[in-house]
């Protein structure tokens, strides 16, 4: 049974430590449970991991996850970090996937093909990616 009743919003303020990533993936899993929504942390959790790996790899300061209660039985995974540019794999015209040889540049692709919606959205201070997962 949820123990809040929607809307509801967490972030999670991230150091840009290499642990940072995991720890918001378990915070996002404590989450989910919370307001039964396990059904939805497989997704939710590949969709975080990738836009959170995304911020602590291209950007040198802090980030955040947010998660916010979507329609009945959503949820809208969002990284804000300080760079304003957006990347190359979530823009509407974006890159090819990198051939099979390519050691990386999948994961945004991942999340467009994962999340039944997606987008970006401009920030104080930099950018926010989100996903919805419903």
């Amino acid at each position: 049974m949820p123990t809040v009743a929607p809307p509801w919003t967490y972030t999670l303020q991230l150091p840009h430590d290499p642990r940072a990533p995991g720890i918001a993936r378990a915070t996002l899993r404590t989450v989910l449970a919370a307001h039964d929504l396990s059904a939805l942390t497989p997704t939710a959790e590949l969709v975080a991991a990738e836009l959170l790996t995304n911020a602590h790899l291209h950007t040198a300061g802090p980030y955040a996850l947010r998660l916010l209660s979507a329609e009945p039985g959503g949820l809208r995974v969002a990284v804000w970090d300080t760079d304003p540019r957006v990347p190359p794999g979530f823009t509407a015209d974006a890159e090819p996937v990198p051939p099979d040889d390519a050691e990386g540049g999948r994961g945004l692709h991942l999340v467009r093909a994962c999340a039944d919606s997606w987008g970006v959205g401009a920030a104080k201070g930099g950018k926010l990616l989100w996903a919805e997962c419903r």
